[in-house]
C-alpha cells in the first residue's frame, strides 16, 4: 500500500513520519528503510531503521532513476516491509506533473513485492492533479 503525508513545508509531515517509522521498526518482522535528503534525522530514527541519504546519490536525478534506485534497494533485501520517502520532491527533479506516474509506479511495486511505501509530499491535496488515489491512504 502507498500512504501519503501531504502538506506544505512546516506542516509536521517529517515529525509524524519519524514517529511512524520508529513505531513500525519496533513492531516489524522485516526491514524498515527511511530515505531522506540528508543525514539530519539519523539520530531521531531507531537504530533498526536503514537510513539512506540521497545527498550520497547525486546521480539519481529523475523519476526513472529514482524508481531504479528503489529496485536496487529492494533487490538487496528480501525482507523489506516498509520504505519511507521523506520529502520526495526534494530528492530529484520531481515536480507535481510527475507525481501521478510516480505514485502509480509505487503502487505497482507495492503490489508486486508486498512493500508499503510511506511518502511525504510538499504540496496540498488540491495541487496533486491527476493522482489516482485508489489504493492510497492519506495519513493526514
Amino acid at each position: 500500500m502507498v500512504k501519503l503525508f501531504v502538506g506544505h513545508k512546516g506542516s509536521g509531515k517529517t515529525k509524524r513520519m519519524v514517529e511512524l517509522a520508529n513505531q513500525s521498526a519496533r513492531e516489524a518482522n522485516g526491514s524498515t528503510i527511511f530515505i531522506n535528503k540528508n543525514s539530519r534525522l539519523i539520530y531521531d530514527l531507531d537504530y533498526r531503521i536503514r537510513v539512506i541519504c540521497m545527498e550520497d546519490f547525486v546521480h539519481v536525478t529523475n523519476e526513472d532513476e529514482y524508481i531504479g534506485f528503489l529496485f536496487g534497494i529492494i533487490s538487496s533485501d528480501n525482507d523489506i516491509e516498509t520504505i519511507y520517502l521523506d520529502g520526495v520532491m526534494k530528492h530529484a527533479d520531481f515536480s507535481l506533473e510527475v507525481l501521478p506516474s510516480f505514485i502509480n509506479k509505487l503502487k505497482e511495486i507495492s503490489k508486486d513485492y508486498g512493500i508499503d511505501f510511506v511518502v511525504s509530499i510538499s504540496a496540498e491535496l488540491e495541487e496533486m492533479v491527476g493522482v489516482d488515489f485508489d489504493n492510497v491512504e492519506l495519513l493526514n
